[in-house]
Formats: structure tokens, C-alpha cells, sequence
């Protein structure tokens, strides 16, 4: 999660290059095998930097020698003019070729390296637990994956860098002012104790401001994604007014964040260049007083005042460019505290792959939650013999789905342990663990690619005949068909373009072309019209034969052809007999002709 501004923002520029180190730390490792082209890079930024000392000189030459009164008559003129004229070509084209090869080095590093980073962020995100993911808000995960990323990346090519290479020439240039007249580059240098105090006071506001904007946009993100995301709702419910008022009131606050920095930036921009011309007017008045004495050249005072703009340069670069470098701090941070973050799940030193299943379960003294002070079962101990179908019934929020949720290690038990086939499945590596289990939701989630590519993905080495197979066997294959490229359709986003019971069955081939020794039905039919319902309960019926199948559901009659049933609540699970069983389906179907008749009287 991103820290929060105010008494954790740093105080000054400085205070944030921690930041940016953190991040450099993390970037690193993907940079080692860029290292021949940021050499090369660095080469063409040194040469850029050596071809802008020495663009000043030509028109030093030319001052001295022609427009000096003391050069007038003299032979030769016209020949200095065209070599100075065409060293000061020479060097512009070299320098500007420089310029370009380190602006498409670096570009290409930045680039590369970026993306591995954004790739490694996903898979990391990937990973995390279900318990990150409910503590964090969609859109700002999002964010970060896409806009701090990209920040960074346009930050690191079109600020930081040009930013060393102006340092680099700010020393060269103070080297060579110094050997021209040493008391005309201490009047310079007495510029840049001013610049830093007005940057020292400055930074601070700005790099405040830029971590909120940076956390205000991840907050507006996050609401965005909310209300897309549940648009049905959204307009079924009329919510329209009400979510646009607290977006705009989100958006206003990104926006006063934004204008705060850019204020304050382009405010240490302005006494920058005020500065800026202070010092140079000293140094035209005080050089000029040494031409006038012959102290100085026209020329070499030409060739001064040339370095102290160029010296110049990466103060205002530095004003300009602190806000957007304290954004990339920020982003960068936000990058990094997610990377840190180490996946709650994960495979035990010394686990080993999973031999293929028989299926036989043992839940012993488990204790578990999605919070680590808020425990949804408690000293759970039942015992599920291989291939049987147990059902598992209770209320909402009663505990059923983290029961199931326990065997594929979505999460791990805070007590006891969950064995499979004598095995504790935290011995077991997470890989193999969840390859043998399949699991068919309420709400099927499919993803925007083809129908085949939605099936394959419950075993992504399956063969086109296989998918076809596991198709057929879910009641899915004449449907698909139907469908304007058949197996190839491509589905609008979670399936959109398919009816519940059409996204249900392509769940269903999903999970059947899993081959897997365990399945968990977590209200796989619950919404489902009779008829839609009748085809479905077909499809997991091929999908569950001989296999260790848990059928999770509030309805009794779900569960009625199930060996043993459970019963959850109040986190305590236990085995109903089959009379309890019976007497509790009973007396449901006593309050439903109950409901009937008094509805008829």
C-alpha cells in the first residue's frame, strides 16, 4: 500500500533520492544485461557534453581575429572566417549526433527495463493472497501497474538523465571558467549557495504535493474501477448522481494537487531564472570592466558568458524538472511497496511436487480466516474419503467457502493442518497442489480471449481435441458452435457476451479439462432457470464422476445425492447424520407448503 503524505513526505529533494535509490535497488538486476548499451550511452552523453564546451570557441576566434578593430586589414580573415564556420557545423552536427544516440540509448534501456518491471509488478500482484487483494482497492493496484510505471519510465528518459548529462557539463564548464578568469567564476559560484536555498525551501511543498497527487490518483482510480466494474448495478439502482458526486470530489482533489505542484514548481522555476540573470549581468558588467583593462578578450568574455548560461542550465533544469522527478519518487515507491510485500502464500523450504491424488482429505484442528484476528472456522476435524461427494451447507458468511478455499491454499490455516492423501498440503508445492484441484464458482469468471483459450486455461497444455472433449462433456460443444467463429469467438470482458448458463458450462469444459482428483462446486447452479440448471447439473455430473467433489450450497436438496453432508456455523463444522439430514429437508419443505398455504387462505 502507498504511504501516506504529510509527516512521511520528504523534506527536501534530497530527502527523496532514498526513495529513488529503493527503486534503483529493485531496477537493478534487470539493468545487468543492458549494461553494453548504458555504457554506450554514457559514451555519446560524454561527448555530447565535451562538444557542447567546445561550441563557444569558433565564435571566440571569430570575435578576436575579425571583429576586433586591432584584427582589421590583417591577411588571412576570410580563411578564419570559413574554418571557424565550419567548426562551429562540425561540432553542432557531432554534438547533436551525440545527443541522439544517448537520448535512443537510454530510451531503449528505460524502455526494456521498464517493461520487465511492469511484467514482474503483475506477476508479483499475481501471487499476493486473496487477503492483500481484499485489503486493496482494484483501480489503484491499476495505477500503479500502468501510470507509475509509465511515470517512471518518462521520468528516468526525459528528466533524470539529461539531468546528469548537465552536471557532468556544469563541471567541465566551472573547470574552464576557472582557468579563463578565476574571479569572474567565483562571482558564478556564489550563485549556487542562492539556488539551494530556494530549492531546499521549495522542494519540500512540492514533493509533499506530488505524493498526494500520486495518492489521490490511485484513490480515483480505485473508485472508477468500483463503479465500471458494477455498472449493472449502477444503473439498475439509478446510483448515476451519486457516484458522479464523489468521483468529481475525488477528481477535484487530484486536480488541486496537480495545480499545487505545477504552481509551486514553476514558481522555483521563475527565481531560477531571475537568479540566473542576476549573475549574469554581474558577470557582463565585471568582464566587461576586465576587457575594457585587457585582463580579457572579447572573445574569451564572449566564451565566459556562453559557460555561465550553460553552467546555469542544470539549476533551471533542476527547478524544472523537481516536480516531475518528486512524482517518479513517489511512483517509484508506490512500485516498490508493492514488490516488498512478500506473498502470504508460499512453498515451504523443502517442499515437494505433489504425486498424482487419490482424493482422501483430512481437515485436523484447523482454525482459519481471511483476517488474521477474525477467525471464520474454528478446530475444524472432519475426515472426506476419497471420491466421495460431500455436501457442505450453512448460512452466508458462515465459513463454507473458506473451508474449500483451505485446499488449494488460497489460504492457510492459522491452526492445524489440511492433509491430502497423508500429506500436509503445505508440504506439497503450491503449483502442484492447485493443478489437481478445479473449482466451478457461482459467478464464472472468463476472460477476454477465445473460447478455446477460456478452456485451455484450466490446463494450458491441452490439446485443441482435448478442449473439444471437455466441451462436449459440459453440455458446451453445440452452443459454441453456434457462435460466430465457433471455438474462436472471442468473449467481451468476464464472459459479457454469453448468457449465465452458456459462462457457466465453458467453467464447467474449463474444470473437466483440468483432469483434477478434486473439484469444489461453490454454488455452481444457484440463479439458474430449470431449464438452464438441468443442463448445467449434467455437465458437473460428467465433471465430478469419481472424483472427490465438494458441493458447497444453501439449498438442501443441492446436497440431497451427496454421501455426507456438513454443516457450517458459527465457524464449528459438522457431519449431519442422515436422519438430521432428512428432518432438516423436511422441515424446509413443512415452511414452504406452510408459506403456500397461508398465501392461499
Amino acid at each position: 500500500m502507498a504511504k501516506k503524505s504529510g509527516a512521511s513526505a520528504p523534506e527536501q529533494l534530497r530527502e527523496a533520492l532514498p526513495g529513488l535509490r529503493r527503486t534503483l535497488g529493485y531496477l537493478r538486476p534487470h539493468m545487468r544485461d543492458q549494461r553494453l548499451l548504458i555504457g554506450g550511452g554514457f559514451v555519446a552523453l560524454f561527448a555530447e557534453v565535451a562538444f557542447r564546451l567546445l561550441e563557444p570557441w569558433p565564435l571566440k576566434f571569430v570575435i578576436d581575429t575579425v571583429v576586433a578593430p586591432a584584427a582589421a586589414g590583417q591577411p588571412g580573415v576570410v580563411r578564419v572566417l570559413l574554418l571557424c564556420a565550419g567548426a562551429l557545423i562540425a561540432v553542432a552536427a557531432l554534438r547533436a549526433l551525440s545527443a541522439y544516440l544517448m537520448t535512443v540509448a537510454f530510451a531503449l534501456v528505460g524502455n526494456r527495463v521498464m517493461t520487465r518491471v511492469r511484467a514482474q509488478l503483475f506477476g508479483h500482484l499475481n501471487r499476493l493472497s486473496l487477503r492483500y487483494h481484499r485489503g486493496s482497492r482494484l483501480g489503484d493496484l491499476i495505477s500503479r501497474l500502468t501510470g507509475d510505471v509509465g511515470r517512471l519510465q518518462e521520468v528516468a528518459v526525459t528528466a533524470a538523465l539529461p539531468l546528469v548529462g548537465n552536471v557532468v557539463t556544469l563541471v567541465g564548464m566551472s573547470v574552464v571558467m576557472l582557468v579563463l578568469d578565476w574571479r569572474l567564476a567565483v562571482f558564478t559560484f556564489v550563485a549556487f549557495p542562492v539556488f539551494i536555498w530556494f530549492g531546499s525551501r521549495d522542494s519540500r511543498r512540492i514533493n509533499t504535493a506530488a505524493r498526494r497527487q500520486r495518492k489521490r490518483e490511485g484513490e480515483l482510480a480505485g473508485s472508477a474501477a468500483e463503479s465500471l466494474g458494477a455498472i449493472t448495478v449502477v444503473q439498475a439502482y439509478g446510483l448515476e448522481p451519486l457516484l458522479q458526486r464523489r468521483f468529481d470530489a475525488s477528481n477535484d482533489q487530484t486536480l488541486t494537487e496537480g495545480v499545487r505542484t505545477t504552481r509551486l514548481s514553476a514558481g522555483l522555476e521563475r527565481r531560477t531564472d531571475l537568479l540566473v540573470g542576476v549573475a549574469t549581468a554581474v558577470v557582463i558588467l565585471a568582464g566587461g570592466y576586465a576587457a575594457l583593462l585587457g585582463q580579457l578578450t572579447p572573445g574569451e568574455l564572449v566564451v565566459f558568458v556562453s559557460y555561465l548560461k550553460g553552467a546555469f542550465k542544470p539549476m533551471r533544469d533542476m527547478a524544472k524538472y523537481t516536480g516531475r522527478i518528486a512524482k517518479a519518487a513517489a511512483s517509484g515507491e508506490r512500485i516498490v511497496d508493492v514488490l516488498r510485500t512478500e506473498p502470504d502464500i508460499t512453498d515451504r523450504p523443502g517442499a515437494t511436487p505433489a504425486m498424482p491424488w487419490q482424493g482422501d482429505i483430512r481437515f485436523e484442528n484447523v482454525s482459519a480466516g481471511h483476517t488474521e484476528d477474525r477467525l471464520a472456522l474454528r478446530d475444524v476435524n472432519v475426515h472426506i474419503p476419497a471420491r466421495a461427494r460431500v455436501g457442505i451447507v450453512g448460512p452466508s458468511g458462515s465459513g463454507k467457502s473458506t473451508l474449500a478455499a483451505l485446499l488449494p491454499r488460497l489460504i492457510d490455516p492459522a491452526h492445524g493442518r489440511v492433509v491430502v492423501d497423508g500429506r500436509d498440503v503445505r508440504d506439497l508445492t503450491l503449483d502442484s497442489v492447485r493443478s489437481q484441484i478445479a473449482i466451478v464458482l457461482q459467478e464464472s469468471v472468463l476472460f477476454a480471449t477465445s473460447v478455446r483459450d477460456n478452456i485451455r486455461s484450466g490446463r494450458p497444455g491441452a490439446t485443441d481435441e482435448e478442449v473439444e472433449w471437455a466441451a462436449r462433456a459440459a453440455n458446451a460443444h453445440d452452443f459454441i458452435l453456434r457462435l460466430p467463429e465457433g471455438y474462436d469467438t472471442v468473449l467481451g470482458e468476464r464472459g459479457a457476451t454469453l448468457s449465465g448458463g452458456q459462462r457457466q458450462r465453458i467453467a464447467i469444459a474449463r474444470a473437466i479439462v483440468r483432469q483434477a482428483s478434486i473439484v469444489v462446486l461453490d454454488e455452481a447452479t444457484t440463479g439458474l432457470d430449470p431449464t438452464t440448471e438441468r443442463e448445467v447439473t449434467a455437465a458437473l455430473a460428467e465433471l465430478t464422476r469419481d472424483r472427490t467433489t465438494l458441493v458447497i450450497s444453501h439449498d438442501l436438496d443441492a446436497v440431497a445425492d451427496c454421501d455426507m453432508v456438513l454443516s457450517v456455523y458459527g465457524g464449528r463444522v459438522r457431519t449431519l447424520t442422515p436422519a438430521e439430514l432428512a428432518e432438516a429437508t423436511a422441515t424446509t419443505a413443512v415452511i414452504t407448503r406452510g408459506g403456500l398455504h397461508a398465501h392461499r387462505s
